[in-house]
């Protein structure tokens, strides 16, 4: 089974960390966070990824060419003004991967769709290049092929963006939490599962987000299942949070790691 990135954006939450390279190039200790996220989905034996680039595109590239393995040119295909592929090792897995240029400004819903002919007409996950989790990509698979839907996301409580604060009657603080975990409603921590019948969901614009019209037309029609995950979920928006996940792979806390 085929695992699409979404690797295409800009990033500019985060330019005060690296303004000259893709967020998903941002290192998180000495690797990506790009890498650590195939790493993790190739511990789970996924090992053939499609990483739909955009924003300089070719510094992805050039990173894999420093990488333990082969870089080759694929040439063009329509809508793809470029494509190569790496073959090598990513933590000590054999993996391929298949890099695809799918433009500067094309949305997601956009640069999944210019991405079918290297998908092909199986099963695959999708997720952002710019997030780390714990999930168990195998109970993930399981629960999509058990709802039998054309669409599932996991849905994660995400960490609070400001410390909580336990107070008594008084005022007196009892307790705080820098960064506890919402107790509200799930929102979607990407690590999707799809069928190809998502693609039928996505019409021909640039400006096309996967998020919305696509989605929202998956849920119209019952096609969308959810997982829930309720451990380790983080994105790296702000420097804040690339911050955090630093932290922990320092401190040897890092639950993504396997």
């Amino acid at each position: 089974m085929k695992t699409v990135l979404l690797c295409g954006g800009f990033g500019t939450r985060i330019r005060d960390v690296a303004d000259d390279i893709p967020k998903p190039l941002i290192k998180v200790g000495q690797m990506p966070i790009l890498w650590h996220l195939m790493s993790y989905y190739a511990s789970f034996g996924y090992c053939e990824f499609v990483l739909c680039l955009g924003y300089k595109s070719e510094t992805i590239v050039d990173f894999f060419r420093g990488q333990s393995g082969l870089v080759e040119s694929l040439g063009e295909q329509p809508e793809l003004a470029s494509i190569y592929r790496f073959s090598g090792l990513i933590d000590d897995v054999k993996c391929n991967v298949i890099m695809a240029d799918t433009g500067l400004e094309a949305m997601t819903g956009a640069r999944l769709r210019k991405v079918k002919p290297l998908v092909g007409e199986d099963t695959f996950m999708l997720s952002y290049g710019d997030g780390l989790s714990d999930i168990n990509i195998e109970r993930l698979v399981t629960h999509h092929r058990a709802g039998k839907k054309l669409l599932t996301v996991t849905g994660v409580r995400p960490p609070s963006r400001f410390g909580e604060l336990q107070v008594d009657d008084k005022n007196n603080v009892t307790g705080f939490n820098e960064k506890p975990q919402a107790s509200g409603g799930r929102i979607s921590g990407g690590f999707f599962v799809c069928e190809p019948g998502v693609f039928n969901y996505l019409e021909n614009r640039e400006d096309l987000v996967f998020e919305k019209e696509p989605i929202q037309s998956i849920v119209r029609d019952q096609q969308m299942d959810m997982y829930a995950h309720d451990e380790f979920w983080q994105c790296m928006d702000t420097y804040r949070d690339w911050e955090l996940l630093n932290q922990m792979l320092k401190s040897g806390k890092a639950p993504w790691v396997r």
